[in-house]
């Protein structure tokens, strides 16, 4: 993954208050490493033989090793800084999170993206509270690797 500007550059929490109800954009694509596996399982303690075994998976369910499913959840924060940023925040505080399914495993090789979508902003004391659906894509799939409302608290 490349880093580069997002897709879009708000000036300020106004501005991205504004695009409430809008789709904010797509990431660039992400290939998932059986090394990123591996490192992920050894984070988590999450060593099961459908992720980090490649020869016993390949004669598994999914043909090859799979991507946890919360790796994949935990890559929206990056898959993100390619679709936007609001400038101008003191701080963003993930907040949590409403909704989360994986409907479809990301085999070991596969290539993902992010696409957001600003599904409602409300104040809270400390600033904003912004919710985004998220829907992380695999390349060449029609069902969705993950499709997730993350919460979070936006502080000017």
């Amino acid at each position: 993954m490349t880093t580069t500007e997002p897709e879009r550059v708000f000036a300020d929490l106004d501005s991205f208050v504004a695009v409430a109800g809008q789709h904010l954009g797509r990431s660039q694509w992400h290939t998932i490493t059986q090394d990123q596996v591996d490192l992920f399982a050894d984070a988590t303690l999450d060593h099961q033989w459908i992720h980090i075994d490649p020869e016993r998976a390949a004669a598994g369910p999914f043909g090859a090793p799979i991507a946890h499913g919360f790796l994949t959840l935990s890559l929206i924060p990056r898959l993100g800084k390619d679709i936007y940023r609001v400038d101008g925040l003191r701080m963003g505080i993930n907040y949590g999170l409403n909704k989360v399914r994986f409907p479809q495993p990301v085999t070991v090789g596969s290539r993902v993206r992010g696409s957001a979508e600003l599904t409602e902003v409300t104040p809270v004391s400390q600033g904003m509270q912004a919710i985004v659906r998220w829907t992380v894509e695999i390349d060449g799939e029609d069902k969705p690797a993950c499709v997730a409302e993350t919460v979070s608290i936006l502080v000017p």
